[in-house]
C-alpha cells in the first residue's frame, strides 16, 4: 500500500457502509478480491476540497469518477444573474456521477457543501479497474440507477409538495439514507447543509425556509443544529411528508444484482434469443 493510500486508509469503513452507498452493491457483486483492489483505489485517489469548493463546473470536460469518502456534496446549477439551484446531495460512499463515460461536457457543477474527502479515478484508472474487477461496471450502474429515483422525487417534490411537505420530505430521505453510517445513531444524523442551501434545493426563500424549520420544530420535535438532524419521532416526519422511501431501493441491491449483471453479460444480448421472453422471468434484455 503506498503512502496516500496507507494514510486514507481509515475512510474505507465509510465507504463500506450506508444504505445508498456502493457499499451494500459492491460487497453483494464484487468478490473478496475485487474489493480489495477497488477500495486500494479509493483510498490511493482521495482528495480533499475546502467547504464551497468545485469539484467539477458546469462545461467542463469530465476528468474523474468520484465516490464521496467523508463530507457532503452538492449538485447545482447556475443562472447567468447568479441565482442557483441545488439538484441533489451526496453522502459518504455515494457515487458522483458517471459522467466521466458518458457526456463530452458536465452538464452541472459538483461542489463541497463543507469540507470533504472524495476519491477522484481518472479515466485510465478506471479502465484498468473495469479490466481487473468485472463486476465493478455493474455495482456502478446501480449506483447510477438509484440516483436517477432520487432525481426523479426531487422533481415531484419541488413540482407537488407544498413547502412544509418538501422540508419535510428532504429530512427524511436524508436521514434515510444515512441510517447505516457510523456517524449516524438513534433518531439523529449528521446534516450539512444550511437553511440557504435548503432553500436552493427545494425553491423556497431563506425566510420561509427559517419558518418551515420552527414549524416542523413545533410540530415534530425536528431539531437541525451544530450539523446534526435529530427526529425524535421519525413515523411522524414522514407521515407528514407522504414520505415513502421505495424509490431509494433500500435492500434491493442483494436481490437485483444478479439482474444488472446479466445486463453487461453478452449473453443477454445474443440474436438468437426470443426478445419478447425475459431472461430470469423478470426483466427482459428488449426493455
Amino acid at each position: 500500500m503506498n503512502v496516500g493510500a496507507a494514510r486514507n486508509a481509515h475512510l474505507i469503513p465509510l465507504i463500506q457502509g450506508g444504505r445508498m452507498g456502493l457499499g451494500e452493491i459492491v460487497n453483494g457483486l464484487l468478490t473478496s478480491r475485487e474489493r480489495l483492489v477497488w477500495e486500494a483505489s479509493l483510498a490511493r485517489n482521495a482528495r480533499d476540497y475546502m467547504k464551497g469548493a468545485d469539484l467539477a463546473r458546469e462545461g467542463e470536460k469530465p476528468g474523474a469518477l468520484r465516490v464521496i469518502l467523508a463530507g457532503w456534496a452538492q449538485k447545482y446549477k447556475q443562472m447567468p444573474d447568479g441565482r442557483r439551484q441545488i439538484l441533489g446531495v451526496v453522502l459518504p460512499g455515494e457515487l458522483c456521477d458517471l459522467d466521466l463515460f458518458t457526456v463530452a461536457r458536465t452538464d452541472h457543477s459538483l461542489a463541497a457543501v463543507r469540507r470533504l474527502t472524495v476519491a477522484e479515478i481518472s479515466r485510465g484508472e478506471a479502465q484498468r479497474l473495469f479490466e481487473k474487477c468485472p463486476n465493478l461496471a455493474p455495482a456502478l450502474c446501480w449506483a447510477a440507477i438509484v440516483g436517477t429515483a432520487v432525481q426523479r422525487e426531487w422533481t415531484i417534490n419541488i413540482g407537488q409538495r407544498n413547502a412544509l411537505e418538501r422540508v419535510a420530505q428532504l429530512l427524511c430521505e436524508i436521514y434515510v439514507r444515512q441510517r447505516d453510517v457510523p456517524s449516524t445513531a438513534g433518531g439523529a444524523c449528521d446534516f450539512l447543509l444550511t437553511q440557504g442551501q435548503i432553500a436552493e434545493a427545494m425553491g423556497l426563500t431563506q425566510v420561509h425556509v427559517n419558518r418551515i424549520v420552527q414549524q416542523l420544530r413545533l410540530r415534530c420535535a425536528v431539531e437541525i443544529r451544530n450539523m446534526r438532524l435529530e427526529i425524535p419521532d421519525f413515523a411522524q416526519l414522514a407521515a407528514l411528508a407522504s414520505f415513502n422511501a421505495t424509490y431509494l431501493h433500500l435492500g434491493e441491491a442483494p436481490a437485483l444484482v444478479e439482474r444488472v449483471r446479466m445486463l453487461f453479460s453478452p449473453e443477454a444480448y445474443k440474436l438468437d434469443r426470443p426478445l419478447d421472453r425475459p431472461n430470469d422471468g423478470t426483466i427482459s434484455p428488449a426493455v
